[in-house]
């Protein structure tokens, strides 16, 4: 089984590292072949998803994803920038599906900013639909404004967009997925505003009747915002739009204690992904051993169950990481009183070390 490792930028390479480090523990038969991507990939190449790079991505069995971006990229032309890697590979390879679980294991429920017995024994899934919405659709730019009341100025305009086909596969898988946990799906739009959302609302609801075992609910994203704060064990599978998804589930990171703990996994139809921690690539941290390399681990777990079929060994790293935050090991962004701080390595460390 080929996995492409691609580290990226930031704090990417560290914590891709120790991903890699509990992967060759397991002993499995994996071949891992390490590309550059995002601004390394631009140093190297002049642009961020270098055919080379999408080659062994398109090739490969499973993609194990690190982070990109940095500042000093920022002044690159947008299509050059190293947040245009991650976009290229999900439309290259029909990745449409984003799986973000926001899990609150009980001995970080100190690390969240809510109290305890509200996120204590969390377990949301969100669904987020990654292939279309305003980040695809087309026209965007920026112009002189051709009418209205400041006709003239410069204006920057997007378009949001979702066809029926679109809104139709991202509604089974989360059905679907629902059937394997407690069986609801709450379906966030904003359908009092948008057409598209009055769109999105009518197909999940047509989809939901070939699901009589699950229900469905129906919640505006400004409610849900709320609602995530508020009641956050009142859901089970969110399944939204591409924006509203990427907003929620970094919300939803921060219900867990931090976005540090939360892997992803990006699917096409036949289940090749590519798996990611759900943060970014936070350069003013990078090369500090500081990093929390635990969402990366459980992207790497979430890899062998989904991509690999390998539910029993995506188990075993689950574990081991419970473990480890039971015995109180933490790195900077989960240390409370009365825990012991570690580094990165020193986290991938006691990792393996459970793995047993």
């Amino acid at each position: 089984m080929n996995i492409a490792v691609l580290p990226g930028d930031g704090i990417g390479p560290e914590i891709v590292a120790e991903a890699v480090k509990v992967l060759k523990d397991l002993q499995l038969p994996l071949s891992m072949e390490t590309a550059p991507v995002g601004g390394a990939a631009y140093d190297i190449a002049g642009h961020p998803l270098p055919p080379a790079t999408l080659d062994l991505a398109k090739s490969a069995d499973a993609i194990l994803f690190g982070a990109v971006g940095d500042w000093k990229y920022d002044t690159l032309a947008r299509e050059l920038r190293p947040e245009q890697a991650i976009l290229g590979l999900r439309k290259h390879l029909a990745l449409f599906a984003n799986f973000r679980p926001a899990i609150c294991y009980q001995e970080l429920t100190a690390a969240s900013s809510l109290k305890p017995e509200i996120v204590g024994g969390l377990d949301i899934l969100i669904v987020r639909e990654l292939n279309g919405d305003i980040y695809f659709g087309s026209p965007k730019g920026i112009r002189n404004a051709p009418d209205g009341l400041f006709a003239g100025a410069r204006e920057g305009f997007d378009t949001m967009r979702y066809s029926e086909p679109e809104i139709e596969r991202i509604a089974h898988v989360a059905f679907e997925a629902a059937r394997k946990r407690h069986r609801k799906v709450c379906s966030v739009d904003k359908s009092n505003v948008l057409e598209t959302s009055q769109l999105w609302r009518e197909v999940m609801t047509r989809v939901a009747k070939e699901y009589s075992d699950v229900e469905l609910s129906h919640m505006y994203v400004d409610n849900a915002a709320m609602q995530l704060v508020k009641a956050p064990k009142s859901f089970d599978v969110i399944v939204t739009g591409n924006l509203f998804g990427d907003i929620l589930s970094d919300e939803a990171a921060m219900l867990t204690g931090s976005i540090g703990m939360l892997p992803s996994a990006s699917l096409d139809k036949n289940n090749k992904g590519l798996y990611e921690p759900s943060h970014g690539s936070a350069p003013d941290i990078a090369g500090k051993g500081i990093a929390n390399p635990l969402a990366t681990i459980l992207s790497a777990a979430m890899m062998l169950r989904f991509s690999l079929n390998l539910p029993k060994d995506a188990q075993r790293i689950e574990t081991a990481v419970q473990k480890v935050l039971v015995q109180g090991l933490r790195t900077a962004d989960i240390y409370t009183e009365g825990t012991q701080k570690i580094s990165t390595a020193q986290m991938g460390d006691a990792v393996v070390k459970a793995l047993g």
